[in-house]
């Protein structure tokens, strides 16, 4: 936040947001005033450091206004997925102990009702950008409160993040409040820490393609304010919008999902070929597992500029630049500063032996410890005294580069014998018949569990048993026989959050009851579009 007011002082008319290309445009100057008239409306509620605040807001002008709000005044800000139904809404609601909740005039049928359900809970409801049933509205507020009178006390508040639900019930990812100044260097170092550490530098145009409810997207945007750089975002993805606000704005460093590579590389060569991407020096992914001939073909696209890191809202991680890649591929690198990196076997032991999987664990020695929510049974159990896991299985090389295979709970055991799902996904989509693919155990008498494929057929190709055994057969010929499907559903559109991470448990609950034709009907939205 130091930086950010800094900014606001020294640069005023340069530019610190704006949405696509330039359709709107939030100078430093702008974004200082706006934030520190919702800032004092806040506190004029009754609001204190380390109360709750929720929004359930998609990519809209309001956004880092009220985002900046609760950063200068200590409040807990938890930014909701505004795809999730209206039970799932007031769970995270709930849960994080909001006193307010933001909703922004396109999600009124999810927001409506949770007012009228937590009405008895929640202190306020309030709308940005239109009317909603039950709630009050921000642009009535504002003009009561005043422009030019300094906010006093100012003090660092924290984002909790929830979990996106891949296996169960969304968990608040939740860190203390920062205890410093909100004008403290080591603030302003630790805010950015994440992003320099890609080499994004002070005054870079940066472009966020995805929804800013998600951690990167919403922690890469708010570090990039403050190293004074300008902000970039999209209301929603579109590749060759993209492609056109990279070329139209000279984009030098960008955040992806792999989700967003397989959609730029569908477009034509024709239209890929149209777009002058060269400013880009620094295109992060991360977020979920990138097939390697995907990032292959974007690296002989846009050139060694990629920069890959796993981590989790938790804390983490490795990162790999492409260089390095190229020659260890497949890998997700190595730990970054001030983060240990462990593998441990079944008995949580140590695992010494190169090659050898076993559950990842960190140790972040920058960030401290975090808590889920509400749950301390479910903290103690990814944590081993200061070391904790995602939930991912994985092995180290001879050189320390983490390689992952695939998560926990997506382990198919069949005859005795433990198949990770994700190799069998990479050999498929490497297939050029093949546009998206889930791979995951389900019950066999004879096996325990077999292995199972649903995939979405790449455009032009017929969804027929002569594919299923084409598929069937290319897999047994790039893996071990057994880690191949056993049966192969077809369908329009798989399960997939915004960041590209497979709803699995929706498919096995649907397969499991043998109602495969169902499967188009538990997808998610497309990724990026409004719901």
């Amino acid at each position: 936040m130091s930086g950010l007011l800094e900014h606001a002082r020294i640069s005023p008319e340069q530019v610190a947001f704006a949405i696509g290309n330039n359709e709107f445009v939030e100078t430093y100057g702008q974004l200082e005033q706006r934030s520190r008239r919702v800032a004092h409306w806040l506190r004029s509620l009754g609001l204190q450091r380390g109360d709750s605040v929720a929004i359930l807001l998609g990519n809209v002008e309001q956004f880092f206004d009220i985002y900046w709000a609760t950063q200068r005044i200590g409040l807990f800000l938890t930014p909701i997925n505004w795809h999730l139904g209206t039970a799932e809404v007031e769970h995270i609601v709930d849960n994080c102990g909001a006193d307010l909740l933001f909703a922004s005039v396109a999600t009124a049928d999810t927001a409506a009702p949770v007012a009228a359900t937590l009405a008895n809970r929640v202190a306020r409801f309030v709308s940005v950008g239109g009317e909603i049933p039950g709630y009050s509205s921000l642009e009535r507020a504002l003009p009561g409160m005043p422009e030019d009178i300094p906010l006093q006390d100012q003090q660092p508040g924290s984002v909790m993040i929830y979990s996106s639900g891949t296996t169960g019930q969304p968990k608040g990812i939740r860190k203390p409040l920062p205890d410093c100044g909100l004008e403290d260097e080591a603030l302003w170092e630790a805010q950015t820490r994440f992003i320099r550490l890609f080499g994004f530098r002070p005054g870079d145009r940066y472009l966020c393609p995805a929804p800013l409810y998600h951690a990167a997207p919403i922690r890469s945007c708010a570090a990039m304010h403050c190293l004074g750089g300008t902000v970039h975002v999209m209301r929603r993805f579109d590749a060759e919008e993209a492609l056109r606000i990279i070329a139209g704005q000279q984009i030098q460093v960008s955040q992806w999902v792999p989700t967003h590579f397989k959609r730029l590389l569908t477009l034509p060569e024709s239209v890929r070929q149209g777009y002058d991407v060269s400013s880009l020096r620094v295109a992060v992914h991360a977020a979920a597992p990138c097939p390697p001939p995907l990032k292959r073909a974007m690296i002989e696209w846009w050139g060694e500029i990629l920069t890959e890191y796993y981590a989790g809202t938790e804390g983490g991680g490795t990162v790999i630049d492409s260089a390095e890649w190229l020659a260890h591929p497949g890998s997700v690198g190595r730990p970054w500063q001030g983060v240990d990196l462990g593998i441990l076997d079944g008995a949580l032991q140590p695992v010494t032996s190169p090659r050898e999987p076993g559950a990842v664990y960190f140790r972040d020695k920058l960030a401290g410890k975090f808590v889920y929510h509400g749950d301390e049974e479910k903290t103690a159990g990814v944590y081993r005294g200061d070391w904790f896991t995602l939930g991912d299985i994985g092995y180290l090389d001879e050189e320390g580069y983490l390689y992952l295979t695939d998560r926990q709970s997506n382990l198919i055991i069949s005859g005795g014998v433990n198949i990770y799902p994700q190799e069998a996904e990479n050999c498929l989509l490497s297939h050029p018949k093949v546009l998206d693919v889930a791979v995951f155990g389900i019950p066999c008498e004879e096996m325990g569990e077999a292995v199972h494929a649903v995939i979405i057929p790449a455009p032009g190709y017929q969804a027929d048993d002569a594919l299923r055994r084409e598929l069937v057969a290319w897999c047994r010929e790039h893996i071990a026989h057994y880690k191949a499907p056993r049966s192969i559903d077809f369908v329009d559109e798989l399960p997939r959050t915004e960041t590209g991470k497979l709803l699995k448990r929706k498919l096995r609950a649907v397969v499991g009851e043998g109602r495969a034709e169902l499967l188009a009907a538990v997808a998610a939205p497309p990724f990026g579009e409004n719901s």
